[in-house]
């Protein structure tokens, strides 16, 4: 007898589509899978037997072939046992097969039958959505993330036995109510931190809120203890909330990852991975290709700490992925794609010790300047938008009142990215960050004076081609958050400013304006 039902293999983060063929023939008794599987697919042989039998059913005595096709996707990972399992209960005619028409199911197996909490099960449903599905099979812990999508009916269980007493005919469990929304990211939660917290720091602040409103990438430098770190991590306490698109993307990532089941993400990953992270880690890859923090952080914030003790290889991977939003991972045969728009934000110090440029406390000769510089390749700090050089505050600013407060920094954040949104309407992009060259030159309108400004800089060889297009950039950002229709020659002078760096020739530098 012939049996077949439909599951999804996750293909980097998106859901392929396969149908689990089931054919028992009369003969020495044995269980083949075909169709491409890895490790984990071949050994659910087992899994699967003892399954059936611990949850009361007969195991066939026969010719058992088991294909996943299509036979040239691979397919990894335990998720396939449930459709396989239920496969061969209608081909040995144990719940009805034609239940199983246009039902997906998607779960791993224990040896008692239990349906086990898999990664992906939000992917698997967005997948059983476009492929016309009526019913999606799921873990019952995966059951309020599968929700999310809506679509065909979703029939969380926590047993074999419930699933197979579901197709003869039985009611479906109750679905848990839907959780509460949840932050992704190891980042700090944006209410334990505030700006409120700072003392003085007036050009950090508005490259954060430039960082914020734009989604552009911020370095900052500076020596030991000067708040580096303290600001960035104040960074998701201004981010604007994720749009329903972008947490149902977002929370995507985080299932396939492997992430803790739970309900919509809908704030901004922060992810802020330590310095002995590889570049397979940072960038993405392994066997099979799994998403790395620049994925993780899609939507959201990469925080590199410490920035010059990051691998050199680990930090080059990361200019594909901040150049074209997105990461390919080729291995033999297969290449996949991971989804990497996020705003870069780096933390360094300017020499080895710290101090370089500061005061005298500072011994570092010149090989070891030239070799701390060297760590952080042109390239990468060409495609920083902000740079920012984060002093020692005065005693006086300490005792002074903080100039923002997350709220009101939030509130501004918020109405730059309406008026981005608004400009940017079906461009495809969500803020001036990910504006391509040919999208800024259409939608970037500039005065005169802004255009000249801009011009003598670039001819005096302060910038490069594509420092000119991110200096445009972020100028409409900053036009942007003080609600300029167009870019004034004052905005240009700001971004200008910021692409300076002590020690380093990114650009001469320039005066904002006051």
């Amino acid at each position: 007898m012939l049996a077949c039902v439909t599951t999804f293999a996750i293909d980097g983060v998106e859901p392929r589509q396969v149908w689990v063929e089931v054919d028992i023939r009369s003969g020495l008794p044995s269980f083949t899978i075909v169709g491409l599987g890895d490790t984990a697919v071949r050994e659910s042989r087992d899994r699967i037997r003892a399954a059936i039998l611990n949850s009361g059913f007969a195991f066939p005595a026969g010719r058992i072939t088991a294909n996943l096709a299509p036979a040239f996707l691979r397919k990894a990972g335990p998720g396939f046992d449930a459709a396989i399992a239920l496969a061969v209960l209608a081909a040995s005619e144990q719940v009805p097969r034609h239940r199983l028409h246009r039902c997906a199911v998607f779960g791993e197996l224990s040896l008692g039958g239990e349906l086990r909490d898999s990664p992906g099960a939000l992917a698997v449903a967005e997948g059983a959505c476009r492929a016309g599905c009526a019913r999606l099979i799921v873990p019952a812990q995966r059951a309020r993330e599968a929700a999310l999508v809506g679509g065909p009916e979703l029939v969380a269980v926590g047993h074999l036995a419930q699933a197979a007493a579901v197709l003869r005919g039985q009611p479906p469990p109750q679905l848990p109510p839907p959780p509460a929304p949840r932050a992704a990211g190891s980042g700090p939660a944006a209410e334990s931190v505030d700006l409120a917290d700072v003392r003085g720091h007036e050009a950090p602040l508005l490259a954060l809120q430039i960082a914020a409103a734009g989604g552009h990438n911020l370095l900052m430098e500076g020596a030991p203890g000067t708040g580096k770190t303290m600001l960035a991590r104040r960074l998701p306490s201004i981010l604007p909330p994720l749009t329903r698109a972008e947490a149902i993307e977002v929370t995507r990532i985080h299932s396939v990852a492997g992430r803790p089941p739970g309900g919509l993400i809908d704030r901004r990953p922060f992810r802020a991975p330590h310095h002995t992270v590889s570049a397979s880690g940072l960038a993405g890859g392994g066997t099979p290709p799994r998403p790395g923090e620049a994925t993780l952080a899609h939507h959201g914030v990469l925080f590199l700490d410490e920035l010059s003790e990051f691998r050199r290889p680990a930090l080059d991977a990361l200019r594909q992925p901040l150049e074209d939003g997105a990461v390919t991972i080729v291995r033999a045969q297969r290449s996949v794609s991971f989804p990497t728009r996020f705003a870069l934000v780096a933390a360094t110090n300017p020499c080895p010790c710290g101090f370089a440029g500061v005061d005298d406390r500072c011994r570092c000769g010149d090989l070891e300047l030239r070799r701390h510089r060297r760590r952080l390749s042109g390239p990468l700090l060409d495609r920083m938008d902000l740079l920012v050089d984060v002093r020692r505050p005065a005693a006086e600013e300490l005792a002074t009142a903080a100039r923002w407060s997350s709220a009101e920094a939030r509130e501004r954040v918020e109405a730059a990215r309406a008026r981005q949104r608004e400009r940017l309407a079906g461009a495809g992009v969500a803020c001036n960050g990910q504006m391509s060259v040919r999208m800024a030159s259409e939608r970037v309108r500039m005065a005169a004076d802004a255009e000249a400004e801009l011009s003598r800089a670039y001819a005096a060889g302060r910038l490069s081609a594509r420092g000119r297009h991110r200096v445009v950039r972020v100028a409409r950002t900053i036009a942007d958050l003080e609600a300029h229709a167009t870019v004034t020659c004052a905005d240009v002078l700001v971004a200008l400013a910021f692409r300076q760096r002590v020690g380093h020739e990114l650009a001469a530098p320039a005066s904002p304006a006051q």
